[in-house]
């Protein structure tokens, strides 16, 4: 692998606002590190996409980032991992190191939720992928695994709708879907779905556990920085860009850092 650096940034994309959920679980645990964030808001949502075109969609991002001299790219978006990771972990090679959203969740429910029912909630591609079915058997720890497509979510969450009655409506809608019976944790399998994380707490009246990637992702992230040996001591200078500029990626970055954010719109396609 060419020698990376710790003064490099990461490379951290999504099809739209909801990888700020990681992005913001990583500023937060490495407060030193330079981020280069990049929303196919033009695209979105991926769900809806077939696999080729997510691959065709993010191989197009990765060359973005790569010439931005990234050190690590995180896939912040359980679509793309599931279509994609495979396929760019080739297209990559050395040039970059490379993380995905699902991997670090299975191996956290591996360590703490065998011989448990777990349910999902994502995307049609991503549930459709069988990735996480797939993954899980993999660990034989006799977790009992289903996933529920909820597609309605995206887009309301796009559109700003963090908190609204709409929200509500499409979950009552999908969570008491037969699929989903008897869970004793809900993996939102979307890194949109943590900006309603809530609402799903409130909906279970708080009786099962939310398991959100956000955290976990992160920890992961630190992990092989550390590993590597180039973690970032320097002041930070973070870059975000999307493909299409809408008033609802400004207002989510607003609302998960806090501050006004500047956003630049590009095509890269």
């Amino acid at each position: 692998m060419p020698t990376l650096k710790a003064n490099q940034p990461i490379g951290i994309f999504d099809s739209g606002i909801g990888g700020l959920t990681v992005t913001k679980a990583v500023v937060e645990r490495l407060p030193n590190e330079s981020i280069i964030y990049f929303g196919d808001t033009a695209h979105l949502p991926y769900g809806d996409k077939s696999i080729q075109t997510v691959q065709g969609y993010t191989k197009k991002i990765i060359d973005f980032l790569l010439i931005h001299n990234v050190k690590l790219i995180l896939i912040a978006c359980n679509t793309a991992s599931a279509a994609a990771y495979e396929m760019l972990k080739i297209y990559v090679g050395d040039r970059a190191i490379l993380l995905n959203v699902i991997d670090p969740v299975i191996s956290f429910l591996g360590t703490n939720y065998a011989n448990k029912r777990i349910g999902l909630i994502g995307t049609k591609l991503m549930v459709q992928s069988q990735s996480y079915h797939q993954k899980i058997a993999k660990l034989e720890q006799q977790i009992d695994f289903c996933a529920l497509a909820t597609p309605l979510l995206v887009p309301i969450i796009e559109e700003g709708f963090f908190e609204h009655e709409l929200i509500d409506i499409a979950l009552a809608e999908y969570l008491v879907h037969p699929t989903l019976q008897n869970i004793e944790a809900l993996v939102l399998g979307c890194t949109h779905y943590p900006v309603i994380k809530k609402s799903i707490a409130d909906f279970y009246k708080n009786k099962i556990d939310i398991v959100d990637a956000a955290k976990i992702v992160a920890s992961e992230v630190d992990t092989t920085l550390t590993s590597h040996g180039i973690l970032s001591s320097t002041q930070p200078n973070h870059h975000f860009y999307v493909s299409d500029y809408t008033e609802s990626f400004a207002k989510g970055t607003r609302l998960f850092f806090g501050e006004e954010i500047k956003v630049e719109s590009i095509n890269i396609f």
